[in-house]
């Protein structure tokens, strides 16, 4: 049977394999792309050297939570195909399991108590599997602490409060996820990241020709705009944009201690491979 280019690609993009690898299962399986796939797995070419060096930017998100703390962790895969594998759900679980019962602050530590069974699990599905990032937020006292997990299980966030209010803190977590904001209040946010939006918007009003005064009031219109879209408490609220973070806490008398949001593989580049090039690359070698 003749095996196609986009066969090959298809298989290699559920698979994450190289494409000489995928064309030799298609070959074996007639063409089927489950068979090839179970025929790769079986024949442990998912495994390849190195694979700690390898970048991890897919996986999932978890939460785990108890009376004093709740814990988000990012656990990485290489792949989707390997993010949905039983074996590294389990993994993800275990690690959300032991963290619900063991308050870890650091990752570091959450990556020792996890070494073998992650070790484990890379040689048994054949990608890097890493623990990436912790964040763990103590309940406060007469307060309470919110999350929210997107459905695909790859964006997560929690929000602590000091009002027992759970149904406020997990539309402000869901809240989070959906804005990504960088920093609670303008107060907060990091003077180079402000100082870098400045310039951009001075650069753009001097384009304009407009007279220093007038250029000074645009970029200042420009910065307070920015800032009411990257602090939490200025954005619009989700469920209803005509009000405001800081209307809505005001409304439930709360204030909102601390938050944070992980989403899978952010901050993580990824090489984007050309597959005709790759192709060219296998054949000269």
């Amino acid at each position: 049977m003749s095996i196609t280019a986009s066969q090959v690609k298809e298989l290699r993009e559920v698979t994450g394999v190289g494409m000489m690898e995928c064309k030799k299962a298609l070959v074996e399986t007639d063409g089927d792309l489950e068979m090839a796939v179970d025929l790769l797995r079986a024949n442990s070419s998912l495994k390849a050297e190195k694979k700690a060096s390898r970048v991890a930017a897919d996986g999932e998100v978890k939460i785990a939570e108890n009376s004093e703390y709740t814990s988000l962790v990012e656990i990485n895969s290489e792949t989707d195909f390997a993010a949905k594998d039983s074996q590294f759900k389990d993994f993800a679980n275990d690690v959300a399991e032991y963290l619900s019962s063991n308050q870890v602050n650091d990752i570091a530590d959450l990556n020792s108590a996890f070494e073998e069974k992650r070790q484990s699990l890379i040689q048994s599905i054949g990608e890097n599997i890493q623990l990436r990032r912790l964040e763990t937020l103590q309940v406060p006292s007469g307060g309470c602490i919110g999350s929210y997990v997107h459905s695909d299980g790859r964006l997560a966030a929690l929000v602590s409060i000091d009002s027992y209010n759970k149904e406020l803190a997990k539309d402000l977590a869901m809240h989070v996820s959906a804005t990504n904001p960088s920093c609670l209040q303008s107060d907060d946010i990091d003077p180079e990241l402000l100082e870098r939006e400045r310039s951009i918007f001075l650069a753009q009003a001097e384009e304009s020709g407009k007279d220093a005064s007038i250029m000074e009031k645009m970029v200042e219109g420009k910065v307070k705009r920015f800032l009411s879209e990257v602090t939490l408490v200025s954005q619009g609220f989700v469920k209803n944009p005509d009000q405001s973070i800081e209307e809505l806490l005001k409304e439930n008398s709360t204030s909102i201690i601390s938050f944070a949001r992980f989403k899978v593989g952010e901050g993580i580049e990824v090489e984007v491979k050309d597959f005709a090039a790759e192709v060219a690359e296998q054949l000269q070698q």
